[in-house]
């Protein structure tokens, strides 16, 4: 979806259109859960802080944030993909992988159709990625927005790969795209020319993966619901956070959205632990948890500070925030945040 969460807030209040508009943050304290596309002119971006926004735009409109309005309109859209396929896998409220490759249309006439629908039943514009696997497909999805569609064929991955800036990579942010750059890598075709070996010397397991991922060679299927093991919620940012008191503001809206979550949509669970996942600039992970059956802040604000504890004073490039579920039947070596 088109920055879904202010695209509804313009849909419920029309004299929005054509503004800067933020969604977020109670106050100048808080954070942007996401910003429109007239405020991302002037720079403004989710999880920045507010008052950040508001000096890099100063007619910025904040608006609060409203998660039973957003899932409401998440569910219709989950419905309609479910006209066209079973295979869905949601990624968050307003994103998901979707395998139609069962069906006799193509796919760039299915996508047009959903689209299509979803403007007529909701009043809200999405953008679709079309391809032979996610990691293109996902990055064909930015390519026309706000409300368009791109299609990478099968024999048009190689030449789509190699022209891209490496930045375009899932995974690689500033940090290593200043690294790549160091060494004379600016697209994928430049990092082609490393083989997996040195890759691996230079970033260890991460340089193995992008050896993969520059070529656009991803075999994750696409995994429908199951029952929920955990729920989590994490943000990727677009600048990497420096300081461990820069981390809690985010962490807070994270926490507002997971306990509406649970509610909302896990009432009857039972939470066995509490998590915090945090992973570094050079793309090591920790994660720090805590039995327990309730969402507490002040605990996830301890277990923040012992995961930031870990990183030796590492910038943060993801954050994240979760809870595990009892189940009697689950095996002990579950994987929180795939």
């Amino acid at each position: 979806m088109d920055c879904f969460y202010a695209a509804i807030e313009e849909r419920e209040n029309p004299a929005l259109r054509g503004k800067p508009v933020g969604v977020g943050g109670r106050d100048r304290r808080g954070v942007l859960t996401t910003a429109n596309y007239e405020a991302r002119k002037f720079g403004c971006r989710s999880a920045m802080p507010v008052f950040k926004a508001f000096e890099l735009c100063p007619q910025l409109v904040l608006v609060p944030v409203q998660f039973d309005l957003y899932r409401a309109v998440s569910s219709r859209i989950r419905a309609i993909f479910g006209r066209f396929t079973e295979l869905i896998e949601p990624l968050s409220l307003d994103e998901a992988y979707l395998d139609v490759s069962h069906l006799q249309s193509s796919g760039a006439a299915i996508a047009r159709e959903i689209r299509a629908q979803i403007f007529e039943e909701t009043g809200l514009t999405a953008s679709a990625g079309i391809s032979s696997n996610k990691l293109i497909a996902k990055i064909a999805s930015d390519w026309h927005k706000p409300n368009g569609q791109k299609q990478v064929a099968g024999e048009e991955i190689p030449a789509f790969m190699a022209a891209l800036p490496v930045g375009r990579i899932w995974g690689v942010g500033q940090k290593m795209r200043e690294k790549l750059s160091a060494i004379g890598i600016e697209t994928c075709a430049d990092l082609q020319q490393l083989d997996q070996i040195e890759l691996s010397r230079r970033f260890g397991k991460w340089g193995v993966e992008l050896w993969h991922l520059c070529r656009g060679i991803d075999d994750r299927g696409v995994t429908p619901d199951r029952t929920r093991k955990s729920v989590s919620s994490e943000t990727t940012f677009s600048e990497n956070i420096q300081e461990l008191p820069a981390l809690v503001p985010p962490m807070r809206v994270m926490l507002d959205g997971l306990i509406e979550d649970l509610a909302k949509a896990h009432p009857d669970r039972v939470i066995r632990s509490l998590v915090v996942k945090m992973k570094f600039a050079d793309f090591h992970r920790t994660t720090a948890e805590r039995a327990g059956h309730l969402v507490e802040p002040a605990v996830f604000e301890e277990l923040l500070a012992e995961a930031w504890r870990r990183g030796n004073n590492r910038a943060v490039r993801l954050l994240g925030v979760g809870v595990r579920f009892e189940d009697p039947h689950e095996s002990e070596q579950m994987e929180f945040f795939g």
